[in-house]
């Protein structure tokens, strides 16, 4: 079995065709279910996912209708006679997959964090192959047909691991020499993340790697310009060396990939959410 709840959530068995999942309220209740798979997730804090403006005066009922859909819904294709996938236990609801069962979102996280350990350790192609492999699996919206506190947090948090894995597979095909490669994942990752110092440094540095010194200057010149009028700060002291380098030293270099998926914060302050000055691809783990 498995699960998509990036691009149009569906649920899909072995050898038959996904089965989308066209209620909006069944898809947003499978995705909390499913990332919350370890603890299960509360009655009251699903209604309030499912209805962020406020629940029904007959919440109770009508979840329990929504939660019988799902559950019917996951069940289809199952092999007859295991466990229901979808029970209810101590006020909480709890999803349990069958031992081949996958989440898209878990897949894409768990490759993030594997390339960056690959990159770590020297293993660039690996680290290259992982970090696009995320890149692919989150590319769509998660529930675009939604809005609420708990969708807005996970959107965030696919975010930043999408654009991490970006600059992983951008210094990584820097360091095989692919620079078409580095070029496009860091451009994307600029796209996703405009006021991001590091996208920009892998933009600096696979431009380098392609002999197009000029260009590379450009690109910290774009930076310091997007950073002045939007932000009114400077680059960082990172950035800066890197741009001096460029101006110093007529060989390339390379930066170091995101050796971890930091995901933010609960209550990111304004400065952190505008502005990333630190170099994640120096943060530990």
């Amino acid at each position: 079995m498995l699960i998509r709840l990036v691009g149009l959530v569906s649920v899909e068995h072995d050898r038959e065709a996904p089965r989308v999942l066209s209620s909006h309220q069944a898809q947003i209740a499978l995705a909390r279910l499913c990332l919350e798979r370890p603890t299960g997730t509360g009655r009251e804090q699903l209604a309030d996912t499912i209805w962020p403006d406020g629940p029904p005066s007959t919440w109770a009922s009508a979840l329990r209708s929504v939660v019988s859909r799902l559950r019917a819904t996951l069940s289809e294709g199952a092999p007859t006679g295991g466990e229901p996938p979808l029970i209810a236990r101590g006020g909480r609801y709890l999803l349990r997959l069958p031992e081949d069962g996958q989440v898209d979102v878990d897949r894409a996280e768990s490759a993030a964090a594997s390339a960056a350990a690959a990159y770590r350790d020297g293993d660039h192609a690996t680290a290259q192959r992982l970090a696009t492999t995320t890149a692919s699996l989150l590319r769509g919206p998660f529930l675009a047909s939604h809005e609420g506190e708990w969708v807005d947090s996970v959107r965030a948090r696919l975010k930043e691991v999408r654009v991490s894995a970006l600059e992983t597979a951008s210094s990584s095909s820097s360091a095989l020499g692919d620079t078409h490669h580095a070029l496009r994942y860091a451009e994307e990752a600029v796209r996703q993340a405009p006021f991001r110092e590091t996208a920009y440094r892998c933009q600096m540095t696979a431009h380098r790697l392609a002999g197009n010194r000029a260009e590379a200057l450009r690109i910290y010149q774009r930076l310091r310009t997007v950073l002045a009028e939007e932000l009114g700060i400077d680059p960082s002291p990172e950035s800066e060396a890197a741009y001096l380098g460029l101006l110093d030293n007529p060989r390339p270099v390379t930066v170091a990939a995101t050796t971890s998926v930091r995901l933010p914060r609960p209550a990111p302050t304004a400065a952190s959410r505008l502005r990333d000055v630190s170099d994640p691809h120096s943060r530990t783990a």
